[in-house]
């Protein structure tokens, strides 16, 4: 009898080494598909950095013709530029010092119109015409100042930084005759802050000036 040849049940052919898994398809897919989304993400990131950054170069600017110091001075500034960074940034007056640049320490105080302000809380374009007057404009040449010349007598002031500030708002006080007395002075000139705690002595300097201590 004869033995009779069976072929075997055709199945699904057997994978080969060259093709993917299941397991291995799907993570490359997986990884292919977050790629292309961080780069999506990543383009439309950087266009909208973009944007923003056309957007602040796009800030609107003004022209602004004001007298510094006896000299009269036309800039083109941010609408945002306070009277400090304009003078610090713009015409290198550094005299003024940023201290708080809130207007609560009066580092920064400067003479406009004669008037004592906080230059960090005041718009360089709302001065339009204005005078102003800082630290570097109250000596004539050599000759100091008189209360400049009264700080250095009362030996009122340690480390500086507050000193131009005093001196500005100093002036301003015994331009507006509050010198009356010691309490006055102090009380007028409450807004200036010295972290080194020279008050007596910055009283004494305006005493001197006001009344020819």
């Amino acid at each position: 009898m004869s033995e009779s040849t069976v072929a075997p049940p055709e199945g699904p052919p057997e994978a080969t080494s060259s093709d993917p898994s299941r397991r291995t398809f799907i993570a490359t897919t997986t990884v292919v598909g977050g790629a292309v989304v961080a780069g999506g993400l990543i383009a439309e990131s950087s266009v909208l950095g973009a944007e923003r950054a056309d957007a602040a170069d796009a800030s609107p600017s003004s022209r602004v013709t004001l007298t510094v110091n006896g000299e009269r001075r036309t800039i083109t500034v941010d609408n945002r530029t306070s009277l400090l960074d304009l003078l610090r940034e713009h015409l290198e007056l550094t005299g003024s010092k940023k201290g708080c640049n809130a207007g609560a320490c009066g580092a920064c105080t400067v003479l406009v119109d004669g008037r004592r302000v906080n230059s960090c809380l005041t718009l360089a374009v709302r001065l339009e015409g204005a005078e102003v007057t800082t630290i570097e404009g109250l000596a004539k040449g050599e000759r100091l100042h008189p209360l400049q010349q009264a700080f250095i007598d009362q030996d009122a002031f340690q480390c500086g930084y507050c000193t131009p500030g005093q001196i500005m708002s100093g002036v301003g006080c015994i331009q507006e005759g509050h010198t009356g007395s010691p309490e006055e002075i102090r009380e007028f000139m409450s807004g200036n802050i010295c972290r080194c705690g020279c008050y007596v002595k910055i009283v004494r300097a305006v005493e001197q000036t006001a009344h020819g201590k």
